[in-house]
This record gives C-alpha cells, structure tokens and sequence, in this order.
C-alpha cells in the first residue's frame, strides 16, 4: 500500500495518471456544484434585490469555467509529464500564442463586455430592454459569453456580450418603472374634438394600471395623468394623442390594444366622425 501510495503521488504512471485526473476533476465538478447551489440559495432569498441579484446569477454562470481553468491549470503544474510538456511548448510559444490569442479574441471580448454589464448595469436580469423593433423582451440571463432575452412570443434572443455592450439600448425598467404611453386616435374634420376627448379620457379611467398621479425625481407632479392633444389637423383627419401614465411597461402593449377597440366603439356608438380618406380623381 505504502508503495501505490508513494508512486501515485509521484504520478509516473499511466493509471496514476489517468486516477489523478479522475479525482482533480471529480473535486472541481464537486466544488463547482456547491458553489452554484449555494448562489442559487442565496438569489431565491434576494429575488426583490434586483442589483445583487443580476451580480449573483452573473457570478454563478462564471463559477463552472473558472474552477475549470483552475483545475487544468493546477493539473498541468502538479503531474510531471504535463508540466514538462508545457514548458516545451510554451518555451516558444511566441506564434502559437498569437494564434491562441486570435482565436479566443471574441471569447474573451464577451467575456470582458459580459464584466462591463454587470458593473455598469446598463440593464439587469429581469429588465425590460428594446434594441430596435424585432429585438425586444425581458433580460432572462446574462452568462460569461452572451444575454440571453426573452422576447413576448417566449422566444429567446441569444446576443453576444460584445455586441449588445455597443448598442443603445432602451431600457424600460433601469430606474423608474412608470412609463408614459402614446395612444393616437384619428377623427373626422367635422367630428366634435370635445366629445371624442372626453371618450378617451373616460375610457382611459377603466383601464388597469394607469396611475392616478407621476411624481419624478424632480417632484414635479400632475394631478391628471391622461391627457388628450390635437397633434395635427391634415385635409383627411384630426389627429389625436392620449397621453397615459402606466405603472406597469410590461402591460403597455395590451392596454394600447384594449384602448383603441373601447374608443372606437365609442365612437361608433356616440357618433363621433370618422376620418375620410379623400382622392382626387384626374382625368
């Protein structure tokens, strides 16, 4: 026994070797798991904490990779034949390095921009982020290579660290969730503008999430929300805008929805004109 015990720890042999390897690995799988189980904990106790919370969920998708490279790295340095060898190679490794360098170029540009983001918090897990028109959603993740976004089909945008850190995001949730949603409406030129405007804010009133007063930073405050402008009078139509306070942006799209179908049938209902789309005809 004191003569396995003495050549496996020398590491000469192959099956030395290859049990070593075994057991590194095997601790590093174990330690791996305990830490990410213990972030997991920590992040179901910190869910209302969405700063910590974007930190913990970056940090727990790191810890595999890192006891990783921790574990190559120390197995290279402590079994013989592995440090011999990469002592070879690295002793003129000027090209392969530049090579290795190349390759792993967006790697590690991911893995840098991934930093950045959750430093700076630009977004966070859980925020409501827009990069244009078919790029948005929720922040679901944010890993050592990429974000993940969950759009409002349920679908999944897979966006590189290094390219969405260069974009301008819109985030709808970073600091206030209130959001003041523009709801446009089109009448008639002879319509009655007074009536179409008490329509809207009535109709607006019956809607969940519309908040009765906005306070900001700057303490400015209104003590009704909706507002209804003419925006534009064209040679077809009057062009209308309800201006309404939402303290929920995920909810914007639905009550834009329902908005515009009760308004419409108001005005159907009221008589309220209708725009006409007028042509004219040469001959």
């Amino acid at each position: 026994m004191k003569d396995f015990i003495l050549s496996f720890l020398k590491l000469e042999g192959f099956w030395d070797i290859a049990l070593y390897l075994f057991l590194v690995f095997f601790i590093a799988w174990l330690l791996s798991r305990i830490i990410r189980y213990i972030i997991v904990k920590i992040l179901k106790t910190r869910k209302s904490d969405v700063h910590k919370r974007t930190s913990f969920q970056f940090l727990r998708n790191s810890v595999k990779f890192f006891v990783g490279i921790f574990a190559l790295v120390f197995i290279i340095i402590t079994v013989p034949v592995f440090r011999s060898k990469a002592a070879f190679i690295f002793s003129g490794a000027g090209i392969l390095a530049a090579i290795i360098g190349f390759a792993a170029q967006a790697a590690i540009s991911n893995l840098i921009a991934g930093v950045f983001i959750v430093i700076f918090k630009p977004f966070r897990v859980g925020d409501y982020i827009k990069l244009d028109e078919k790029r948005t959603g929720i922040v679901e993740d944010i890993t050592l290579r990429h974000t993940v976004i969950n759009n409002f089909e349920n679908k999944r945008l897979i966006i590189p660290n290094s390219v969405i850190s260069t974009e301008s995001v819109l985030n709808h949730t970073i600091d206030d969730s209130h959001i003041l949603s523009f709801n446009n409406f089109k009448i008639g030129l002879n319509a009655n503008i007074d009536l179409a405007r008490e329509i809207i804010l009535e109709e607006t009133q019956k809607l969940n999430f519309v908040i009765d007063t906005h306070i900001t930073k700057e303490t400015i405050t209104t003590t009704n929300t909706t507002e209804v402008r003419v925006i534009e009078v064209s040679e077809n139509y009057i062009h209308l805008r309800a201006y309404v306070w939402l303290n929920d942006p995920f909810q914007e799209f639905k009550l834009k929805c329902t908005l515009k179908e009760a308004v419409h049938k108001r005005f159907v209902s009221d008589g309220v004109d209708l725009p006409i789309v007028i042509r004219k005809v040469i001959k």
